[in-house]
C-alpha cells in the first residue's frame, strides 16, 4: 500500500493529473469544433502543463536550494526535464501562429512565477490576480491554441466557449481557494479572503448557472440536446464539490477529485457518442 500511495502521490505532485485535465479539455475543443484528431497539439498541451505547473510549484526550490531536495522532488524535476524536451518536440509541429500564441501563454506563466519588475513580487503574489491569470492560461491552451492550429474561423461560438471555459476554470479555482484559505497569505487577496466563504460559494453557483445558460446560445444547440444535459450534469457535480468545500478537506479533495471534473466530462461525452 505504501508503494501505491507513493506512486499516486507522484502522479499528483508531478502534475500528471492536472495535465490530463488540460488534455481532456483540448479533446473537448476538438469535438465541439469538429477538429480532426491533432496529436501534436494535444500532446503539446499535456507536456506543457506538466512543465508549467511544476515550474510554478518547484521553481523556488530548484533555484535557491533553501531546503534540501527530497528524492521525490528530484524525480519530479527529472520528469519535468523530460516533459520539457517533449514540449520542444511538439512545439515545432505546430503552426507558426500557434507557436506565437503559445509563447504569449508562456509569458503569462513566467509573469505569474518570476519577479520581472524591480521591487515587485511575481504576479502570483499580486492581490487578487492569480485566479484570472490561471483561468486565462487554461482558456488559451485548451481552446484558443487548438482552434488556431486547426485554422478554424473565429465565430460567435468561439467567444461563447471562451467565456464558458473561463467560468469553468474560475469556479474550480474557487474551490481550491476555499480549501487553502487557512494556509494562504492574507496579502494574496483570494476571493474567499475578500468576500468570505459563503459569498464565494454563492458567486460560484451564479457563475455555474451562467455557464449552463450560455450553452443555449450554441449555434448547434437544437441538434445536441444531450450535450446540454451533460453540461448541466457537470455544473451540478462542480456545485456539489463547491458546497462541501471547507478548510478541513484533504488535499486530495482538490488535487485529485476536483481536477478530475474535465476528465469526467470528456469521458462522459465520449460514451454518449
Amino acid at each position: 500500500m505504501k508503494v501505491l500511495k507513493k506512486v499516486f502521490d507522484f502522479y499528483i505532485q508531478s502534475s500528471i493529473h492536472v495535465a490530463l485535465s488540460v488534455y481532456s479539455l483540448v479533446q473537448m475543443t476538438n469535438f465541439m469544433f469538429h477538429i480532426p484528431e491533432d496529436k501534436p497539439m494535444a500532446n503539446f498541451a499535456f507536456f506543457g502543463t506538466i512543465v508549467g505547473y511544476n515550474f510554478v510549484k518547484y521553481d523556488s526550490f530548484a533555484r535557491t536550494h533553501k531546503i534540501k531536495m527530497r528524492s521525490s522532488l528530484k524525480l519530479i524535476i527529472l520528469f519535468s526535464a523530460f516533459s520539457f524536451l517533449a514540449v520542444g518536440f511538439y512545439f515545432f509541429q505546430l503552426q507558426r501562429v500557434t507557436q506565437i500564441i503559445s509563447v504569449g501563454v508562456l509569458s503569462l506563466t513566467l509573469l505569474y512565477t518570476l519577479p520581472f519588475f524591480p521591487n515587485r513580487k511575481n504576479a502570483r503574489n499580486w492581490a487578487g490576480v492569480k485566479i484570472y491569470i490561471v483561468s486565462l492560461c487554461w482558456v488559451g491552451v485548451t481552446l484558443a491554441l487548438p482552434i488556431v492550429d486547426a485554422g478554424i474561423s473565429i465565430t460567435s461560438d468561439f467567444y461563447l466557449k471562451s467565456v464558458q471555459r473561463f467560468i469553468l476554470v474560475f469556479v474550480l479555482i474557487l474551490i481550491f481557494e476555499i480549501i487553502d484559505l487557512a494556509n494562504d497569505d492574507p496579502h494574496l487577496q483570494t476571493v474567499p479572503q475578500q468576500i468570505g466563504v459563503k459569498r464565494t460559494k454563492k458567486l460560484g453557483y451564479v457563475l455555474l448557472m451562467i455557464f449552463c445558460a450560455l450553452e443555449l446560445f450554441n449555434s448547434n444547440f437544437n441538434y445536441h440536446i444531450e450535450h446540454f444535459v451533460l453540461v448541466i450534469a457537470i455544473a451540478i457535480i462542480i456545485a456539489l464539490f463547491l458546497a462541501f468545500a471547507n478548510e478541513k478537506r484533504s488535499k486530495y479533495y482538490t488535487s485529485f477529485w476536483v481536477e478530475s471534473v474535465p476528465i469526467l466530462w470528456w469521458l462522459l461525452l465520449f460514451f454518449i457518442q
